[in-house]
């Protein structure tokens, strides 16, 4: 920023070099035009420092910030999380064959359960290892399978 003040400095000495007298019209018009590029530079300096402390501020939060999340998600990763813990019962949407996984704890002392299937988002009733689903064929599937299987 130094270069700035530099300048409005040779603008000053140009000026007195050319022996312009600030009481004409054009050394006051000159002078003023030279005291205006220097409050310029003043403030440029100002606002150039002014952001370099809030440059520096905001790496400290960040910092601090980053700080707190190494915490908060530390915890998570302590916990143990195993996917084997978790039983899953699949179903298959009559409508559009998706396979749906369902948690079996979700089960556990309900008579049936709804889900919509996210890819044709139909409902679809969940019994436990068993559906049923509304308006298609009325049956339960795993009872029909059964019945072709005697049949056979």
């Amino acid at each position: 920023m130094d270069h700035l003040f530099e300048k409005v400095a040779y603008l000053k000495g140009l000026a007195d070099g050319l022996n312009i007298k600030e009481s004409s019209k054009e050394g006051k018009l000159l002078m003023s035009f030279i005291d205006t590029l220097e409050d310029f530079a003043d403030a440029i300096v100002e606002l150039s420092d002014e952001q370099n402390d809030l440059s520096e501020y905001v790496e400290a939060l960040d910092e601090d910030l980053m700080d707190v999340e190494d915490e908060i998600f530390e915890e998570d990763e302590d916990e143990d999380y195993d996917d084997e813990d978790i039983d899953f019962a699949e179903v298959e949407c009559p409508y559009c064959s998706e396979e749906i996984y369902v948690d079996e704890d979700l089960l556990d002392g309900e008579d049936e359960l709804e889900v919509e299937c996210p890819k044709c988002h139909r409902t679809i009733t969940v019994m436990e290892e068993e559906h049923y689903h509304d308006g298609c064929c009325g049956h339960h599937h795993d009872e029909y399978d059964d019945e072709i299987d005697q049949e056979d």
